[in-house]
């Protein structure tokens, strides 16, 4: 098979924002007065929005009223667009694939949860050197992942069959939205959550590390 595009998650994948995450989450628990979460749990917190990772992070009788979640929510939201880029990193090798995907003529696309003006954000503080011709946050116009709209949304901008495309992230959501959109469903290893949960939810290919995709763009 010859490929000619991978489109990429963003959190746990390209960057590492897991503190920065839950800094932010934890301020705006503490801000409420509900006491603050371990770090390590914002791994499963992740992956479906904000909103459902601030409503995941409370205690577990507030989760489902409305207007504490809001609140919360927006307490996130106005500390998180001061601070969400203190801790925040490209994770080990993800400079050298993206060069090297560069020089192979492969295009480039971001498909993420995360609100679109948080994307942009990022991609032009830590990704400008390299050039994403689509990339896509979450907004109301496209539905979340694991919905495929935005996965064939991609596709279609870019001019490339969907089945010529690799999609890369770390998650169930990612694996499954890959899925739904007859992508190359990859599971990266170094992200948030665990092998199981990417072969679980469709998962091809597993890798350990960045580089190691292009065997599989390769085969």
């Amino acid at each position: 098979m010859s490929y000619g595009a991978v489109v990429f998650d963003l959190d746990g994948t390209l960057i590492d924002s897991l503190e920065d995450l839950a800094d932010a989450v934890n301020q705006a628990l503490g801000i409420n007065g509900f006491p603050p979460r371990a770090t390590g749990c914002y791994k499963y917190f992740i992956g479906k929005g904000p909103k459902v990772m601030v409503s995941r992070a409370l205690p577990e009788d507030k989760r489902d009223d409305d207007a504490v979640v809001e609140k919360c929510l927006a307490d996130f939201n106005s500390i998180y667009s001061r601070a969400f880029n203190v801790k925040t990193t490209l994770y080990d090798g993800i400079p050298d694939l993206l060069n090297e995907l560069s020089e192979r003529g492969l295009k480039k696309a971001i498909l993420t949860n995360k609100p679109h003006v948080f994307t942009e954000k990022y991609v032009e503080d830590l990704l400008a050197d390299w050039n994403f011709e689509v990339v896509i946050g979450q907004r109301d116009e496209i539905p979340r992942k694991p919905d495929p709209s935005g996965a064939l949304r991609i596709s279609r901008e870019l001019g490339i069959d969907s089945s010529q495309m690799v999609y890369l992230g770390d998650s169930g959501v990612d694996m499954l939205t890959a899925v739904g959109a007859g992508m190359l469903p990859v599971g990266v290893l170094w992200g948030f959550r665990t092998g199981d949960e990417l072969r679980e939810n469709g998962a091809e290919h597993l890798i350990e590390t960045p580089m190691e995709l292009l065997s599989i763009i390769d085969l």
